[in-house]
């Protein structure tokens, strides 16, 4: 099963709808969020990043903001790539 759909915000509304799916043949989450705003992104350069990466976002990325909420879908996710692939 190549993508699996996880949960959308359990606050949603109509056309408003973060949205998480496991990827399980690539091992990736694939996550609908709002557009992060130029100040979000100006709040994480300053925030800082890992050694030996520059500050922001690259242009093959983006930067999506989704709410705390949804952290029991984003750990369901998270688990469904680790689960063994059904054969």
């Amino acid at each position: 099963m190549a993508l699996l759909f996880i949960g959308i915000d359990p606050d949603t509304e109509q056309g408003d709808s973060p949205t998480v799916w496991a990827d399980t043949d690539r091992g990736e989450l694939l996550i609908q969020g709002w557009t992060a705003t130029p100040e979000d992104e100006e709040r994480c350069y300053q925030a800082g990043t890992a050694p030996g990466h520059e500050s922001g976002v690259p242009a093959h990325e983006t930067l999506v903001r989704i709410p705390a909420r949804m952290s029991t879908i984003l750990r369901e996710a998270c688990d469904a790539l680790e689960r063994p692939a059904d054969h």
